[in-house]
């Protein structure tokens, strides 16, 4: 079940992460009841933050939303994970630049320039992604596994298939 803002009161400057299945969309609350938010264009309000659209898009537009509006059944919590990494910039600095962006059409890219980033950019000055950065750590680890594999295989393959080569030439 989805917070309610009985459960848990965002505070300016504070993130929100939205679960939207295989990723999250991420915003910033600037205060009575609106978040700031990188989302693909589009005309309702909401449809582009819950669209898969979202992540295949090349632009992105700056709106400021009701956090319901956005949220609507989704899962979602206040994550300010990165505070313990970065010093948080000062709440009115960042509703200051996060309404100046407001309507701004921005280059999107979900490895480089995703909502992630946008919001982390607005409350530490840095912009980063755990979400792409913890995916890389995946295909990393993976590929180290499948370059691995290969290596056993073809160490077991020169161990093995030598040996039978070497007893043709004995015989």
């Amino acid at each position: 079940m989805a917070p309610t803002l009985y459960d848990e009161k965002p505070e300016v400057g504070d993130l929100i992460e939205i679960f939207r299945g295989s990723y999250q969309h991420w915003a910033v609350y600037v205060g009575d009841g609106f978040i700031v938010h990188m989302a693909p264009p589009t005309e309702t309000p909401g449809a582009g933050a819950n669209s898969m659209m979202s992540v295949l898009t090349e632009k992105a537009v700056v709106k400021k939303e009701e956090l319901w509006d956005v949220v609507g059944t989704s899962q979602w919590i206040i994550n300010n994970g990165l505070d313990k990494e970065y010093k948080p910039r000062e709440a009115h600095i960042i509703v200051r630049e996060a309404n100046a962006k407001v309507g701004s059409e921005l280059p999107y890219c979900v490895f480089r320039e995703n909502c992630e980033h946008f919001v982390n950019e607005l409350r530490y000055g840095k912009a980063e992604s755990r979400q792409v950065r913890k995916a890389g750590e995946t295909a990393m680890v993976a590929g180290v596994a499948a370059v691995v594999g290969l290596g056993i295989v073809a160490l077991a393959g020169a161990l093995f298939g030598g040996s039978k080569k070497e007893n043709k030439n004995t015989q």
